[in-house]
């Protein structure tokens, strides 16, 4: 079979977000992200000589992921920590005790002049910021939510996996990526 390199991609939209905390044995949808912002933090080691940078080496030690999005409520409860126990049945509540869950998200790019999807993956997420409401009267559109997640280094150093359907001679991973992402799923099995 003829290996397919994808020389050129336009990411033009974000579909199918799937989240799964940590215990679950399968991810539920996300909801519909409007947009994704990822920036990376790097941690520098410098060597100067006589004052003057001669090298520099840089390792990567998380990424901060800054999401617009509409999310269903179940796991908006589970990111921030809302439960209902000893509450009566349908009541939640938020407070010094609440605790987040991690996760792993998943999400198709849609490259949609070429017709071509990146599946994109961060595996050990949490929450970086505290619950937060915006409620407009009479607004004309509803809000999204505005999200702020840490994707930490994984037990493999990673933080983002990503790859073109198209690429992959295994189509096992694209069935399984979006609802049970992990890294033995893309790693190549040892002896």
């Amino acid at each position: 079979m003829p290996e397919t390199i994808i020389t050129e991609f336009d990411a033009v939209s974000i579909k199918n977000p799937y989240i799964k905390f940590a215990g679950d044995t399968e991810a539920v949808s996300f909801g519909g992200i409007g947009k994704v912002d990822g920036e990376t933090e790097l941690s520098e080691i410098v060597k100067k000589v006589e004052g003057v940078e001669v090298k520099k080496k840089t390792t990567l030690q998380k990424m901060t992921l800054k999401l617009s999005a509409h999310v269903p409520i179940a796991p908006m409860r589970k990111i921030f920590g809302l439960s209902n126990e000893n509450l009566k049945p349908g009541v939640y509540a938020y407070g010094s005790d609440s605790k987040t869950k991690s996760f792993t998200l998943t999400a198709d790019v849609i490259d949609e002049f070429e017709d071509i999807t990146k599946l994109i993956a961060f595996p050990n997420c949490s929450s970086s910021t505290g619950l937060t409401l915006s409620i407009e009267n009479g607004a004309s559109e509803v809000a999204e939510l505005q999200l702020e997640f840490t994707a930490m280094i994984d037990v493999n150093k990673k933080c983002y996996y990503e790859a073109i359907v198209d690429e992959l001679e295994d189509p096992l991973i694209a069935e399984t990526w979006r609802k049970n992402f992990n890294h033995d799923l893309v790693a190549i099995a040892t002896p």
